[in-house]
């Protein structure tokens, strides 16, 4: 038996019998204005993120230097054809060397800045941490107000991982010098594109 396997039997036996539901999560009021698209860029920019606007002819026109400067473009989404084949990918290993990492958010968070990921968007868990460039698609439409908000989504309960990302990886050390790309990707672009 593995060590793994050997951990989950232990807990498994070790239930306590009885069902558990989760507790309530209490409603709060929302600590952004009305206009939450506004509020989530702000708020992402204040995390060392950034809003691009999609262009009219071209959606990735707002990182386009960045995909063409690129030599492994790994992307998730239909709306722009990678040369990494995430679908193909065996092991996480096999993005360490992902440039730009394209991929659709389930939502965004207006009072913290964030986006969910789940496993579904990602295909490849660590492609969100191991690539240089992370490049998110939103649809303004699915921009929550609070983390409460987020927490009553259906993602949270059906997914195997869900993860949210609020800006690039960062560190700042005890003279407060901030550094981005510390232990994760250098850059998080969000483009406000539909579904």
């Amino acid at each position: 038996m593995s060590a793994r396997a050997g951990i989950l039997a232990a807990i498994r036996a070790n239930r306590p019998a009885g069902d558990y539901p989760l507790p309530t999560v209490p409603d709060f009021t929302p600590l952004v204005g009305d206009d939450l698209v506004a509020e989530f860029g702000e708020r992402l920019k204040r995390m060392g993120g950034r809003v691009a606007e999609p262009g009219s002819a071209d959606v990735f026109a707002g990182v386009r230097e960045r995909l063409d400067a690129a030599k492994v473009v790994a992307s998730a989404v239909p709306e722009l054809a990678g040369n990494r084949d995430l679908q193909s990918v065996r092991s996480p290993q096999e993005v360490e060397d992902v440039d730009v990492a394209v991929v659709r958010a389930v939502f965004g968070i207006a009072e913290t800045g964030s986006v969910l990921f789940t496993q579904d968007e990602l295909i490849v868990n660590a492609v969100a941490y191991l690539a240089q460039h992370l490049v998110v698609l939103l649809d303004p439409a699915d921009i929550l107000p609070n983390v409460q908000a987020a927490y009553r989504r259906p993602e949270f309960a059906r997914s195997a991982y869900a993860v949210l990302h609020t800006g690039p990886s960062a560190t700042a050390d005890i003279e407060g010098v901030l550094i981005h790309g510390a232990q994760g990707v250098r850059s998080l672009t969000v483009l406000l594109v539909p579904r």
